[in-house]
C-alpha cells in the first residue's frame, strides 16, 4: 500500500509540472554543464588560445560544442596505443644498448649558440646530432620518383616507408611496382600509411596486389565509431619518411602522390613539394634514427605487430652494408607496369612551370631528427621553432602551405622583424581549406605592420615546409605552421646545421619567391571591413583548425 502511495505521489509531482518548470530545470542543467565543461577546458588545456577557442564554441554552439569537445577537445591518442609505443620504444632502446648504438650524442659537434636548441629535441626524443651525411635536395616530383625507384630496385635487405597520403595514381604505381619486384626477390618491404590520409589506397586493389606480392601494408591510427569513444579520430600520422637498407633515407613534405593527379578538383594548382635524400656509411645516422621511428610506429599499431617486433629484436644482430650498392642491369628488373596495374593513365594537364635548378650532393652534413607526437614528446618542434626564431640575427625565411600561428609564435616573428631581422613568410595564394585561408589572413596585418614580408606563391599549392634561420640552421620536414602540426599530429622534422646544406634550401626558397606576389601593407589595410571582420572571427577558432 505504501509503495502505491509513493508511486502516485511521484507521478502526480511530474504531471503537475508546467512547461515553464521544465524549461527552468533545463536552464539550470545547461548552466551546470557549461560551468563543468569550462572548468574542464581551463584545467586541461595549457594553450590559452585553444582554451578561449573552445570556450567560445561551447557558449555559442552549446550542444555542438559539448559533443565536439568530448570527441575532439583533448589530444587522446589512446591508452593502448600509448602502451604499445612505450613497449616498442623499450624494445628498440634495449636493442640499441646491446648493439652499442648511441642515439643521444653529438651536441659537442655544434657551435655553442645551437647546443641549447639541439638539447630541446634530444631531451624529448632521445635523438642527438649525427655527423657525416651526404645529402641532396630533390625539388621536383620527377627527380624524387626517379631516385626512390632506383634505390628500391637496388635494395638488398629492407625497405621501410611511412606516409600520410599514398595515392595510387601516376608515377606512384611505378614505386608500388618496384616494391612488388623487391619483395618477390626477397627484400622485406613495409608501408605504414595513415588510415584517413591514405583511405583511397587502403581500400584499393593496389593495396591487395601489394600484399599478394609479399609487401607488408600497415594502417596507422585506424578510425571507427567505437574507437572514437576512447581516442581522437582527427589525430593523424602526418610523417613522410623512407629508409632503405638503413643507409639511404628520404624525408620531407613529399607524400607518395603524383601531383599531376592529386586533388586536381581543388582549383589550387599542382602541389609543390621537396624531399631530402640522405646517405651515410656510419653505424648511427639520421637514417638509423628514421628506421627506429618507423619500426616503433609499426610496432605500436597492434599487439601482433608488437609481438613480431619483440621476436625480431631478440634475434637481431646488426650487419654492415655496402655504402653505395651497384645497380646491376636495373632495366631488366622492372616489369612493364601496364601488365600488372590498372589506371596508369596520362594526365591532361601540363607540368608545373616552377623550375628549381638541380642541387648537388653536399658532404659531411650535420643534422638531428626531431619526431613529435601528441602526449608522447610534448611540443618539441614548436618549442624548437620559437627558440630559433628568437635567436635569429639576420634572416628568417619560412615556406608553409598553412600558416595559422598562435600568439607566441606570431609575436616571436613580429619581434624579430622589429629588431631588424629580415623575416619572410612564403605561403600559397590559394589553399585547399577555406577556413585556414581566412584564419591565416587574419594575421597578415600585424605582421606587415611589423615589417614582415608576406609573399603569396602563385605557381600552385606550395606544400614545402622549410624554415631557414640566418645562414646556418634549417628545419625541414612535415610540419606546417599551425597548431594541428605542433600539438595534434605525429610529425617529423630534420634540423640541419651545415651552412652548405642550409644554402640549398635557401636557394630553393629564392626560386619560390620569384614566383610570388609580395603583399602590400597599404593595399591589405584597405580591404573592405566585412572581409577583415570575417577573417578575425575565423581567427578566434584558429587554434582548433
Amino acid at each position: 500500500m505504501e509503495a502505491n502511495i509513493n508511486t502516485f505521489t511521484i507521478k502526480d509531482t511530474f504531471t503537475s509540472w508546467t512547461w515553464g518548470d521544465l524549461a527552468g530545470l533545463g536552464l539550470v542543467l545547461h548552466i551546470v554543464l557549461m560551468i563543468v565543461m569550462t572548468l574542464r577546458v581551463v584545467s586541461v588545456q595549457r594553450n590559452i588560445g585553444v582554451s578561449i577557442a573552445w570556450v567560445a564554441v561551447l557558449y555559442t554552439l552549446p550542444v555542438f560544442g559539448f559533443v565536439a569537445y568530448i570527441l575532439l577537445g583533448e589530444p587522446m591518442i589512446g591508452r593502448r596505443y600509448r602502451e604499445r609505443v612505450d613497449q616498442a620504444s623499450i624494445l628498440m632502446n634495449d636493442m640499441a644498448r646491446r648493439e652499442h648504438l648511441i642515439f643521444d650524442k653529438g651536441q659537442d659537434l655544434l657551435p655553442a649558440n645551437y647546443r641549447g636548441v639541439s638539447q630541446i629535441g634530444t631531451r624529448w626524443t632521445g635523438f642527438g646530432v649525427f655527423p657525416n651525411h651526404q645529402m641532396q635536395l630533390l625539388t621536383d616530383p620527377a627527380s624524387i620518383f626517379q631516385r626512390l625507384i632506383e634505390d628500391i630496385h637496388a635494395a638488398q635487405r629492407i625497405v621501410l616507408m611511412e606516409f600520410y597520403i599514398v595515392y595510387p595514381k601516376g608515377q606512384v604505381l611505378e614505386v608500388i611496382e618496384a616494391l612488388s619486384v623487391a619483395a618477390q626477390r626477397g627484400v622485406e618491404c613495409h608501408i605504414l600509411a595513415d588510415s584517413v590520409g591514405s583511405f583511397s589506397f587502403i581500400n584499393s586493389s593496389v593495396h591487395r596486389k601489394l600484399e599478394k606480392a609479399g609487401v607488408y601494408v600497415h594502417q596507422s591510427l585506424p578510425v571507427g565509431l567505437f574507437k572514437t569513444l576512447f581516442k581522437r579520430s582527427d589525430l593523424r600520422n602526418h610523417r613522410k619518411m623512407v629508409v632503405i637498407d638503413e643507409h639511404i633515407g628520404y624525408i620531407g613534405s613529399f607524400n607518395l602522390v603524383d601531383p599531376r593527379f592529386f586533388k586536381q578538383n581543388k582549383n589550387v594548382g599542382q602541389w609543390i613539394d621537396v624531399a631530402l635524400r640522405t646517405t651515410s656509411q656510419h653505424s648511427i645516422s639520421i637514417n638509423t634514427a628514421m628506421a627506429k621511428v618507423i619500426v616503433t610506429d609499426i610496432g605500436a599499431e597492434s599487439n601482433d605487430n608488437l609481438a613480431e617486433l619483440h621476436q625480431r629484436v631478440n634475434n637481431y644482430t646488426r650487419k654492415l652494408y655496402v655504402m653505395h650498392p651497384t645497380i646491376n642491369d636495373l632495366n631488366s628488373r622492372v616489369k612493364v607496369l601496364a601488365d600488372t596495374f590498372d589506371d596508369h593513365e596520362q594526365p591532361d594537364i601540363g607540368a608545373t612551370s616552377i623550375v628549381v635548378p638541380k642541387m648537388p650532393v653536399v658532404d659531411k652534413v650535420l643534422a638531428q631528427l626531431i619526431p613529435s607526437a601528441p602526449q608522447l614528446t610534448a611540443h618539441v618542434i614548436y618549442n624548437t621553432l620559437v627558440t630559433v626564431i628568437h635567436r635569429a640575427n639576420k634572416r628568417i625565411r619560412i615556406t608553409t602551405p598553412y600558416f595559422v600561428p598562435d600568439e607566441s609564435l606570431s609575436g616571436a616573428l613580429t619581434i624579430a622583424a622589429k629588431r631588424g631581422v629580415d623575416v619572410t613568410i612564403i605561403v600559397p595564394e590559394k589553399v585547399d581549406s577555406f577556413l585556414v585561408q581566412h584564419a591565416s589572413q587574419a594575421y597578415y596585418q600585424e605582421l606587415l605592420d611589423a615589417g614582415v614580408t608576406i609573399a603569396l606563391f602563385r605557381g600552385g599549392l606550395l606544400h614545402a615546409k622549410t624554415v631557414v634561420i640566418d645562414d646556418d640552421y634549417c628545419l625541414f620536414g612535415t610540419v606546417n605552421i599551425d597548431m594541428r602540426s605542433f600539438y595534434l599530429n605525429m610529425e617529423v622534422s630534420l634540423a640541419i646545421y651545415t651552412p652548405e646544406m642550409v644554402a640549398q634550401v635557401a636557394d630553393c626558397q629564392e626560386v619560390y619567391l620569384e614566383n610570388c606576389r609580395i603583399l602590400d601593407s597599404d593595399e591589405w589595410q584597405q580591404r573592405h571591413g566585412s572581409k577583415r571582420l570575417f577573417d578575425n572571427v575565423v581567427r578566434l577558432f584558429s587554434p582548433l583548425l
